[in-house]
């Protein structure tokens, strides 16, 4: 039996696995690592190898695509919902992560899960801090890894403050298509030919570390 998971991302079918009941909770600790991008509330998922929540030179889903342009979360999670006993576990982050701030949550993690997780650099067009199926398996003590900004490419890097949802703009739900680029890519950062200050909101990756630690 195959089984789509209609995150939008995957384009194939992928063989159903069983599920493993063995499960354990684990903090996720997320930092900040630029000088002046506020982070929007992450979504953070551990789920098995049918679900992407993105990938790489793939077009960005309409669910990624909203949290990439406009920090909204609700159709990433309502995916996630979706997807039933393929998704263990899913978080979403209780405010912003500002720059060099540190947010611990909990998370549930079963035997073979994958962590994905993203959230909006707000004062960028379509950018997003991400991580894109990390395998768990053998997870035992503590991980810590960083992780770039990706651009979603659903959005135009036009730097104007009309398509912007964070300061100095506040310009959430309108969305700049006009030259977008059509596929997830590395990000390559403000380049303050717009409305948007080179100096004040530039990042150099990575942009956020991550550490899984086991739970109290």
């Amino acid at each position: 039996m195959r089984k789509l998971i209609a995150l939008g991302v995957v384009g194939v079918s992928l063989l159903l696995t069983g599920t493993v009941s063995a499960q354990e909770t684990y903090r996720i600790r997320l930092t900040n690592l630029t000088r002046g991008q506020i982070m929007s509330p992450a979504v953070i998922a551990a789920h098995s190898s049918q679900i992407r929540m993105f990938r790489v030179g793939r077009q960005a889903s309409p669910a990624l695509a909203a949290l990439a342009e406009d920090a909204d979360t609700s159709a990433l999670t309502a995916a996630l919902d979706a997807a039933g006993a393929d998704v263990t576990d899913y978080v979403v982050g209780d405010g912003v992560l500002m720059p060099g701030e540190t947010k611990t949550y909990e998370i549930t993690i079963a035997a073979g899960d994958y962590l994905s997780l993203a959230s909006m650099l707000v004062t960028s067009n379509d950018a997003f801090a991400g991580v894109d199926s990390y395998d768990l398996s053998g997870l035992m003590g503590r991980k810590s890894f960083t992780v770039p900004a990706y651009d979603s490419g659903s959005e135009n890097n036009s730097e104007n403050c009309a398509y912007i949802p964070g300061p100095p703009c506040g310009n959430g739900g309108a969305r700049d298509t006009k030259g977008r680029e059509g596929f997830v890519h590395i990000h390559a950062g403000i380049r303050g030919d717009g409305d948007i200050s080179k100096t004040n909101y530039d990042w150099r990756n990575p942009v956020m570390r991550v550490e899984l630690l086991p739970g109290k």
